[in-house]
């Protein structure tokens, strides 16, 4: 009682409009990325629905557990990198056998947060290479912002546009305004329909997992590796960075577990948030870094409401044309493609292997059965240690 009693004290209208704000901006932008996957997956609605629907109610538990429990503003969402990835193995890859693949990795980021040992392989990951293979695996989604050009120019340069100037005038929301404006666009532009969409509740459906070295190689071990450098790291940094010394054990752990249960049901990766995490840890959220917590317990109940209409969610995306979703995927990763590029280019000391991770994981080639994802880590990798650290090595003995 007395712990009600506290968080009802402590509640605010900028913490819980924060919350709203890193929720509208989740759906806004790499929602987008997860349909551009079920598209390439060629499933039914029904079945994009129930996706929605895990990916929300694994967000919305763990990030309402982790903030009360650590009392620290802990948002939570899918892994947007690793979502990404799935885009590039799908039809490929069977829906099976990705779940199969997402149980899989639980599994051994769950046995990563048991053991602590999330700082140490971390650290084993040259930073540039792991950045260099975000970077290529997003690449591709940019790109597709401008192949939308020869389908439906008046609305990707709209979008376009539109993008770029509320980026000038409101950083913060221009997700979410870009969301509004390429709907009106699509509806203005492309004769698109929004009479289907209506409250629809969610309707989740189990999906039997089924287990190959394939998908275990092409879609879990780089999902591991995507959601620890890519969601995990930065985001544990965003807590560093707000003043929360939080340990990554028990929030690595919460999500895996959170993970294990929502993969029957589709959904990828529960992983603590990057980008939309620094809305809920700024001041803005709240002046005091104490009470900032409650943002992150509201940001978890829009999710458990986005979850629970999941499907009027499905019906708003798929009423809408297949590029819109492709324009809009592509322009709200922009800023990550951005950071990441960033990030391997200021590794002067293994630029080179960063930029063949980079083309490698950027070309999409699929060779004996396992993504570029895949590919560009070893290849990054091989030429890492064989131009850095053996090169350094040898020059070390004849000083």
């Amino acid at each position: 009682m007395q712990f009600h009693k506290q968080l009802l004290k402590d509640l605010s209208i900028p913490a819980i409009a924060a919350g709203f704000v890193a929720v509208l901006v989740s759906y806004s932008g790499p929602l987008a990325i997860f349909f551009q996957a079920a598209q390439s997956a060629e499933i039914s609605n029904a079945m994009m629905t129930s996706w929605v629907w895990a990916i929300s109610i694994g967000a919305a538990v763990s990030g309402i557990l982790l903030s009360l429990w650590l009392k620290v503003p802990v948002v939570t969402a899918w892994s947007a990198p690793g979502t990404a990835l799935l885009v590039t193995l799908f039809p490929g890859l069977s829906l099976n056998e990705a779940i199969g693949a997402y149980l899989t990795a639980a599994v051994i980021i769950f046995l990563i947060g048991v053991t602590g040992s999330f700082d140490r392989i971390i650290r084993m990951i040259p930073p540039g290479i792991a950045s260099a293979m975000m970077a290529g695996i997003l690449f591709q989604f940019g790109v597709g912002v401008f192949v939308s050009l020869e389908s439906v120019p008046a609305l990707a340069i709209g979008m376009i546009i539109a993008y770029l100037l509320f980026k000038r005038l409101t950083p913060r929301y221009s997700l979410v305004l870009l969301l509004i404006a390429g709907v009106t666009l699509a509806v203005l532009l492309e004769s698109a329909s929004l009479e289907g969409v209506s409250v629809q509740f969610a309707d989740p459906q189990f999906i039997r997992p089924e287990w190959t070295w394939n998908a275990t190689l092409s879609l879990a071990i780089p999902l591991v590796l995507v959601s620890l450098t890519g969601q995990f790291l930065p985001g544990m940094a965003i807590l560093r960075t707000s003043g929360y010394s939080t340990p990554a054990k028990p929030i690595v752990i919460v999500a895996s577990l959170t993970s294990f249960f929502t993969a029957f049901f589709g959904g990828i990766t529960t992983v603590i948030a990057a980008i939309t995490a620094a809305i809920c840890t700024s001041k803005e959220a709240h002046e005091d870094p104490d009470k900032r917590y409650v943002a992150g317990v509201a940001n978890g109940v829009f999710y458990l409401i986005g979850g629970i209409f999941a499907g009027t969610i499905v019906a708003l995306f798929t009423s809408l044309p297949g590029e819109f979703v492709a324009v809009l995927a592509g322009l709200a990763l922009i800023g990550a493609i951005s950071s990441n590029i960033s990030a391997f280019a200021a590794e002067k000391n293994h630029l080179e292997a960063s930029v063949i991770t980079f083309i490698a994981t950027a070309s999409g080639v699929s060779f004996l059965g396992l993504g570029s994802a895949f590919w560009g880590v070893v290849v990054g990798a091989l030429a890492y240690n064989l131009l850095h650290r053996r090169f350094n090595s040898l020059n070390h003995k004849t000083q």
